[in-house]
């Protein structure tokens, strides 16, 4: 599949919301599209989440989505990777997994032990979640996708039971390796991994793309 990636900076969750739409409308077996971003800060409830999960916002907005998941907070410093692929010859399963383990593998080469859970969906480092990951797939095309802690402010998880699971730890890679990691510095070497570097086309800022 010819994966077109797309790094668009900080963008409104509502705005890249409605651009996944429209790119799920014209994603096919054999093109995709992979959106790294970030977004202001945000509280996010799945479809059915409970939304007693959020304890208190402390005036951050609030969203209920359709993707699959709980609550979590998406804040800027973190890598947030929208998937908007077909998925049908995969499994949505095997689909989970695959980023699931791309996300280890980014971890690894930035010197971070990481590892999945069997029964839970998402990434474990030494000091707690570092990743999340909730899809919507609909017609057999995924929207949504995962959310990687790097140097963001993990305090807002505090206002939350994260992902449904009261006082769950989190974590970010710069709390990881004691040293602030800039967010382009994971975005860039994700897309080398996962999109095959330069030969992918390139967006520019998210202004320049008719958000």
């Amino acid at each position: 599949m010819r994966l077109e990636v797309r790094r668009l900076g900080l963008v409104d969750f509502d705005d890249a919301y409605d651009l996944q739409c429209r790119l799920a409308a014209s994603a096919t077996a054999g093109r995709g599209f992979l959106l790294l971003l970030e977004h202001p800060p945000v509280f996010t409830l799945g479809k059915n989440a409970d939304p007693r999960n959020v304890l208190d916002p402390h005036g951050i907005p609030v969203r209920r989505t359709d993707r699959g998941g709980d609550v979590t907070y998406h804040g800027p410093g973190q890598l947030v990777g929208y998937p908007i692929v077909d998925v049908r010859r995969m499994g949505v399963r095997a689909f989970v997994g695959l980023l699931q383990e791309s996300i280890v593998d980014l971890l690894r080469e930035f010197g971070v032990r990481a590892w999945t859970e069997a029964r839970r969906v998402g990434v474990w480092a030494s000091r707690g979640k570092i990743a999340s990951i909730g899809l919507r797939v609909r017609r057999g095309v995924s929207m949504h996708g995962f959310a990687l802690n790097v140097s963001n402010d993990l305090t807002p998880f505090g206002y939350i039971n994260p992902c449904g699971m009261p006082c769950a730890p989190v974590t970010s890679m710069s709390l990881e390796l004691g040293r602030a990691v800039p967010v382009e510095e994971a975005a860039s070497l994700f897309r080398l991994r996962v999109g095959g570097g330069d030969r992918i086309p390139r967006q520019g800022s998210c202004g320049g793309m008719g958000l």
